[in-house]
């Protein structure tokens, strides 16, 4: 699988703990389409559902086309920690950007779409308790 060659890369690059794959990989989302991963999630009106497992094949192609790109860039500038690899997760994120951006402007429109594979939608919590209690009375 492609993510696991990203994260090795990055372990290989001295990244050690969990939280900090988190932040790279945010740079990576926030690079190309705008959004750190769990800004994409309210997006696309997701909570724990995969966010890969939403996207368009755009998208998707998107956030592959930045993992692949910060692998090749590691492979050749060799960041160490955190700090560098960020540099090289935004480079990579950009690249991506570049080729989303042209593929809109031939479209005409955003690939970006907040729609997702969910059949149903989530309920607001306090809406509901406040339905249940406008039938009671």
């Amino acid at each position: 699988m492609d993510r696991f060659k990203l994260t090795d890369v990055w372990k290989e690059s001295g990244i050690t703990k969990n939280y900090e794959y988190g932040i790279l990989t945010n740079e990576i989302y926030k690079s190309w389409s705008g959004m750190k991963a769990s800004e994409y999630k309210v997006f696309k009106g997701i909570r724990k559902e995969s966010l890969r497992d939403n996207m368009s094949d755009i998208e998707i192609a998107s956030t592959d086309l930045g993992e692949i790109a910060t692998r090749e860039l590691a492979s050749v500038h060799k960041p160490f920690g955190l700090e560098e690899n960020k540099q090289i997760a935004k480079m990579s994120g950009h690249a991506a950007k570049v080729a989303r951006e042209d593929i809109e402007k031939n479209l005409g429109k955003s690939v970006i779409t907040s729609k997702n594979t969910l059949h149903y939608k989530y309920i607001d919590e306090e809406k509901e308790i406040e339905n249940k209690n406008e039938v009671r009375l």
